[in-house]
């Protein structure tokens, strides 16, 4: 890494550390003047940075498993977007002191008057909530910190061994990432609503991190492309094969959206149907529309054609729309719960994902800065850059 691009990182990194820090510390008057929507907020930054964690957690342990030459000079950004789950952990505590304000389970009153809510008190409390948010960060930060240990350590050696223990680690890896996210899932976002379950809905969550991982690398290639060692190997053949993965995860991200709808809407079941008519009536129909356009009706169009994906400009306006509407639909998943009669926009509802935003960033160009751009002596790298340069 060049001295002048280290000095703009390093600019960078105290520029976003003061926003996040800033920006967070004004958030602490939302606790005192409009305690739950202090905390719907703060749940929404936190989830949407989280996301983009473990999109990038993912998507490595993927790369590990299948290869693709698309993996190799985006690996680095990938590795830095998951070593930021130890500050997300820590990002986690406030959350603890607000269950109240967010959940019904953790409300004495609901409690009183909902049965169904006290046959699940078993599993939706606050010990268990706490205990388990604890252990899915921990476990992930654990496998984290491995992958990128052993994707240093192949820097340092020719001998293939690294790379070989974090594949072994990827295909077991991704398995429990599904069942310890599908917990997850309930915990932190499906238990918002009394009555609310799906057996789709970690999925469509977990196909959102995916999409906005594989966005967030278009962005940042598209960044650091005209860097050493970057610039001599990245080509459009690279673009062009992210834009092919971007049109697959929009349409599985679709796919399961409109079959999880699909069925509760033939089921009419009024405890299922409760947490569309949260999202879908009133104000929330624009957000939806909005979704549908910007997340799948726009990208899949013109993710068809070939030029667009080679073309570097159109697939990164392309990246960065997928990744500002996987904000609103973190948005649209969250906030209806606590504004079930339409939109309503707080200020600290910008504040949250821009203060933890600033933060997560901070630490991830610390990481990013402290490994070569580009992987050393993996073994896939005699295939990643045989292209024709047309």
């Amino acid at each position: 890494m060049s001295t002048s691009l280290r000095r703009q990182l390093n600019r960078a990194q105290a520029t976003a550390l003061v926003i996040g820090l800033a920006v967070l510390g004004l958030m602490v008057l939302g606790v005192f003047t409009q305690r739950r929507q202090f905390f719907f907020s703060y749940l929404f930054g936190w989830l949407f940075w989280l996301q983009l964690s473990l999109g990038c957690f993912l998507v490595t342990m993927i790369h590990h498993l299948t290869g693709g030459r698309w993996g190799y000079p985006t690996r680095r950004f990938l590795e830095a977007g998951f070593m930021v789950l130890p500050l997300m952990l820590l990002l986690a505590v406030p959350l603890f002191f607000g269950l109240r304000e967010l959940y019904p389970w953790a409300r004495p009153q609901d409690l009183a008057t909902e049965k169904i809510l006290r046959d699940l008190q078993a599993w939706q409390n606050t010990l268990g909530y706490v205990l388990r948010s604890i252990l899915f960060l921990g476990v992930w930060i654990w496998m984290g910190l491995c992958l990128r240990r052993w994707s240093l350590q192949q820097d340092a050696t020719e001998d293939a061994r690294p790379t070989r223990y974090a594949r072994a680690l990827s295909g077991p890896g991704i398995v429990l990432y599904g069942l310890l996210g599908t917990f997850a899932c309930v915990d932190w976002i499906m238990s918002l609503e009394k009555h609310w379950y799906s057996t789709m809905f970690a999925v469509i969550v977990i196909i959102g991190q995916i999409l906005t991982a594989y966005a967030f690398s278009v962005l940042l290639l598209t960044l650091f492309r005209s860097q050493q060692p970057l610039a001599p190997v990245v080509t459009k053949t690279h673009y062009h094969h992210l834009g092919n993965l971007l049109l697959t995860f929009v349409l599985f991200w679709t796919y399961v959206s409109f079959g999880q709808f699909l069925i509760i809407y033939s089921g009419d079941l009024p405890h299922e149907l409760d947490w569309y008519l949260h999202r879908i009536a009133t104000s929330w129909k624009v957000v939806l529309a909005a979704l549908a356009l910007f997340h799948f009706f726009l990208p899949f169009f013109l993710l068809l054609f070939r030029p667009l994906k080679r073309h570097v400009a159109a697939l990164t306006s392309m990246a960065a729309i997928l990744f500002t509407v996987h904000v609103v639909d973190t948005y649209w998943l969250v906030m209806p719960a606590f504004h079930q009669g339409g939109v309503v926009i707080s200020w600290q509802d910008f504040a949250a994902p821009i203060g933890i935003g600033g933060l997560w960033l901070a630490l991830f160009l610390a990481f990013l800065k402290s490994a070569p751009l580009l992987p050393q002596h993996d073994p896939g790298l005699q295939f990643a850059f045989r292209y024709e340069h047309s």
